[in-house]
């Protein structure tokens, strides 16, 4: 037998030797790869990977610093891959590093798939909406109960001076300049991005219902912001917003007191921490606070509600008027009598407070 002979027969069993050990291999991968046989195991209690409670999927929990090889490990042990080995495989394959945050995985799911997930960082959003009219506290608990973050770190991100710096906030808190909206956030995200994406999106709607907004100084802005967040808490039928706002500026134009019965009610239950009053009496009225706008002239010292875009366009660009009154007269239908003098709004009925908007 020639060289050449010898030299093709043991190429081709080369040949043959390398395509079996490839089959093989790829055998073995595509059966590692297969979802398990059986369904996952969890633990009680762990909160890191539990089952979704919907159809056949499951929430996995990536922690902030966890290795790849740690969440390999804990998807082999609770049955949901079937190698371990497999995973670092294609963790030193794909060199992307696993994102930490919560995740949703459809099952049956196989390992490259949910390998792949989490290296996009497609996390598990959580929709949460925000009404318009509602508090710093109120929307922190909103964000709690969303599970996005605690009302705490909320609260404490809302009154952050690097926030209030970056927008040039005067007052102690973000109070008035989170947008009341519908928001999609990861479980356990981060409280200041979760105040900050609020922020961005309120001075975004301020650049289209206000432009000129933009060009404020700080004071004038936060005034036009509390007029804002009060006609939020005052107006029910959206033509009426931009007399309210006219009223206010009219009171405060004479020195006459604002006598909003929103900022009373903000005093009742966000300072004292009472229940929302049905109706405002004389003692009301009379509590000795700085939000309180029946005793103390001019503004209260900061916004008292999330305004959205008709209490800002109301507030912005009021109707003219020379209103100085205005009462609910029409409760069902949210309808308010304006009125230029003192004797037409005692005659205008009972006074009443607006109901709750949270």
């Amino acid at each position: 037998m020639s060289s050449v002979s010898r030299w093709i027969k043991y190429a081709s069993i080369l040949l043959a030797f390398f395509l079996v050990c490839t089959a093989a291999a790829l055998a073995v991968v595509i059966r590692l790869n297969s979802p398990p046989d059986a369904p996952p195991r969890f633990q009680a209690g762990d909160r890191t990977l539990r089952p979704d409670g919907e159809n056949n999927a499951l929430i996995l929990e990536v922690k902030n610093g966890e290795t790849a090889y740690s969440v390999g490990k804990r998807l082999e042990e609770a049955g949901v891959i079937r190698s371990r080995y497999l995973w670092q495989l294609l963790s030193r394959i794909n060199r992307d590093y696993i994102k930490s945050g919560f995740y949703r995985i459809e099952l049956p799911a196989t390992q490259m798939g949910i390998h792949a997930l989490l290296v996009s960082g497609s996390q598990i959003l959580v929709r949460v909406t925000v009404p318009e009219g509602v508090t710093l506290k109120k929307t922190a608990r909103i964000m709690e109960e969303a599970g996005i973050c605690t009302a705490g770190d909320f609260l404490k991100a809302a009154a952050s001076e690097t926030i209030r710096n970056n927008y040039h906030v005067s007052g102690e808190t973000m109070e008035g300049y989170l947008y009341p909206d519908t928001y999609f956030f990861p479980l356990s995200f981060p409280a200041g991005m979760v105040v900050t994406a609020m922020a961005d999106t309120f001075f975004e709607r301020l650049r289209e219902i206000a432009p000129e907004a933009l060009n404020m100084n700080a004071r004038d802005l936060n005034s036009r912001v509390i007029i804002a967040s009060i006609v939020e808490r005052e107006y029910r039928v959206d033509e009426e917003a931009g007399l309210m706002a006219g009223v206010f500026y009219n009171r405060l134009n004479i020195g006459m007191a604002l006598q909003s019965c929103a900022t009373v009610e903000y005093v009742i239950t966000e300072i004292q921490g009472r229940p929302h009053p049905e109706v405002l009496y004389n003692r009301d009225t009379a509590i000795r606070d700085p939000y309180n706008t029946y005793i103390m002239p001019g503004l209260p010292p900061g916004p008292i509600s999330a305004p959205g875009r008709t209490a800002l366009a109301a507030a912005f660009h009021p109707a003219a008027s020379d209103f100085l009154y205005f009462r609910l007269t029409d409760a069902a239908a949210g309808k308010h009598y304006f009125s230029r003098t003192l004797d037409d709004h005692i005659r205008a009925g009972a006074l009443y407070v607006k109901g709750r908007s949270f």
